[in-house]
């Protein structure tokens, strides 16, 4: 599924870990990886320089571990420099590392994260550092809401990180509160709450079986965002891999966003995937 992978490079240590996230999956899938740093004009030479260091480590490790890989340097805005690329080389999926000011604002607004999901046609991973000496994710969280799309790509996604580290896989749903008319909230038991598994849930699970992944699931009812984050922190998970919202920013500012939630609260690393690829 990909051939092609991107990552965007800078001076910053989360975007050098973020490399090595996609370094791995190249290597998994036998993709070809491209190391994209794009220079702003505002960047003083020591910023430029740390960069191109960080390029350089990433590209004789790739070549250690026998990933192709090409390094290319650009000059400009990076999320115009980066969509031109993604376009002219048909990249399946690009990586990009959040930073310090991505959490801070709600909705990514103007972040270079949040321009790229919504500019690129190809798939993309937003990745967030928590612990920058974990890069070794042994259990890896995912949780699924009721409706999935790209059910395939998503399991593709995650089954090829967990064999890339050799992680077992913890499937969590967390289900709004059933109501019924006249009746109130019926709190349902976490066994009948399993019997009431969805279906893109259960396909999700049976890839993960495929796939030859070790996998677990559960389901906990109560507020999405909130009940990722525990679950990370209690159970002690390396690693939550979670689906982008496809929200509006009305709903968002209504019902809250459980995406901006879990990168604002997350005890671990943490990857925002918005799959676009259909198999």
């Amino acid at each position: 599924m990909y051939k092609k992978i991107l990552t965007a490079v800078n001076e910053h240590l989360n975007s050098e870990i973020t490399a090595r996230v996609a370094m791995n999956l190249a290597r998994m899938c036998g993709a070809r990886l491209y190391l994209c740093f794009v220079a702003e004009k505002e960047m003083t030479d020591s910023t430029i320089n740390r960069a191109e260091e960080a390029v350089k480590r990433i590209f004789l490790e790739a070549e250690k571990i026998g990933v192709e890989i090409e390094a290319i340097t650009e000059t400009g805005d990076p999320v115009r420099k980066i969509g031109e690329l993604v376009r002219g080389e048909g990249i399946d999926i690009v990586f990009a590392s959040t930073r310090k000011e991505d959490i801070e604002r709600r909705f990514f607004a103007g972040t270079i994260a949040r321009r790229l999901s919504l500019s690129l046609p190809c798939s993309m991973a937003i990745v967030r550092v928590v612990h920058t000496g974990r890069i070794h994710p042994k259990e890896i969280l995912v949780p699924l809401k009721a409706r999935i799309d790209h059910v395939e790509e998503r399991a593709y996604f995650t089954a090829k990180i967990a064999q890339a580290f050799g992680s077992e896989v913890f499937i969590f749903h967390s289900p709004e509160t059933v109501s019924k008319f006249f009746h109130g909230e019926i709190h349902l038991t976490p066994l009948e709450w399993e019997e009431k598994l969805p279906k893109g849930i259960a396909d999700f699970m049976e890839h993960m079986k495929r796939y030859r992944i070790a996998h677990a699931g559960r389901s906990v009812p109560g507020s999405i965002g909130r009940m990722i984050a525990i679950e990370a922190f209690s159970k002690r998970h390396d690693l939550i891999i979670m689906g982008a919202s496809q929200r509006s920013m009305l709903s968002s500012i209504l019902k809250g966003n459980p995406v901006e939630e879990v990168l604002r609260d997350t005890p671990c690393d943490l990857i925002i995937l918005k799959p676009r690829h259909e198999v």
